[in-house]
């Protein structure tokens, strides 16, 4: 009987890579999004090349018991999770004060209270077996604050804390807690956070999401506590652990700040790879 892994954030960038990863593996997917059409055509996708079954749950996390209602209906058709990937999370640019409160309200309850809530739900019947997975996609802005994208940055370093907690909590029920901190990755983060303007758009050496997810895979199978992928993301991660917090949250800045009359255009859409995965 195939094990099933539920996705959150499933219809593009990340998730859409992890749909397709654990599909290989041979997994039975539940795929959560907004967006039903983008979905769909994954769920055919996916199951035309790796005959596994892929589940389509529509839901926007930013509404309320959004993650209740991803739980009937796994309850409503008898679905037993696995591994959860929490993956959902959008950002924001520009100055608190002058940003739409809605818009950083919807921002804790996808990054934070529907993760939260999720893995409250499914975490019983995982304990129940003595088996189960989390991936919880947080981010290298969880190791410092964020100037400009305050609440983002708040939001992803609840959620590095929430996942080692749980990772140290559970480490002797079977279950595996992951926290997947990746850098600047080519995915339609950028343009949903208003990031066009930021130097932080502009970086040589974003990272594709295809081997993202996989080195996420590989360390939650691996049960290691938190990820940072790549080795320059790693040593820029200890330097701002041992830089004073004055001075690493004027790094932010200055990298966060505007870049005025840039005439470098913007990063292209990887063109990926997926005979193998």
């Amino acid at each position: 009987m195939r094990k099933t892994v539920l996705i959150s954030g499933a219809s593009s960038g990340l998730g859409k890579q992890f749909a397709r990863i654990f599909a290989h593996e041979q997994y039975d997917l539940v795929l959560v999004a907004r967006n039903k059409e983008k979905l769909m055509a994954l769920k055919k996708q996916i199951e035309g090349k790796y005959q596994v079954h892929a589940e389509v749950i529509v839901c926007d996390l930013a509404q309320t018991n959004a993650a209740e209602d991803i739980y009937d209906v796994l309850c409503n058709q008898n679905i037993t999770i696995d591994i959860l990937i929490n993956n959902a999370g959008f950002g924001d640019y520009g100055e608190f004060i002058s940003s739409d409160l809605k818009r950083q309200k919807d921002m804790i309850m996808v990054n934070i209270l529907s993760l939260v809530s999720l893995t409250h739900l499914l975490l019983p019947s995982m304990r129940q077996r003595k088996s189960g997975k989390i991936l919880n996609v947080s981010s290298m802005a969880a190791f410092q604050s964020g100037p400009l994208m305050s609440v983002y940055y708040a939001s992803k370093a609840f959620v590095l804390n929430f996942s080692e907690a749980l990772h140290e909590e559970l480490k002797h029920s079977g279950i595996h807690v992951c926290a997947l901190c990746p850098g600047p990755t080519q995915t339609e983060f950028f343009h949903n956070a208003n990031l066009q303007t930021s130097s932080s758009f502009y970086e040589k050496h974003i990272s594709d999401p295809k081997k993202i997810a996989i080195e996420g895979y590989f360390q939650l199978m691996h049960n290691k506590a938190v990820d940072i992928p790549g080795f320059s993301n790693k040593m820029i991660t200890a330097a701002s652990k041992m830089a004073p917090r004055w001075l690493s949250r004027q790094a932010v800045t200055w990298l966060q700040k505007e870049k005025i009359g840039s005439h470098q255009s913007c990063p292209q859409q990887y063109n990926y790879n997926t005979k193998k995965i």
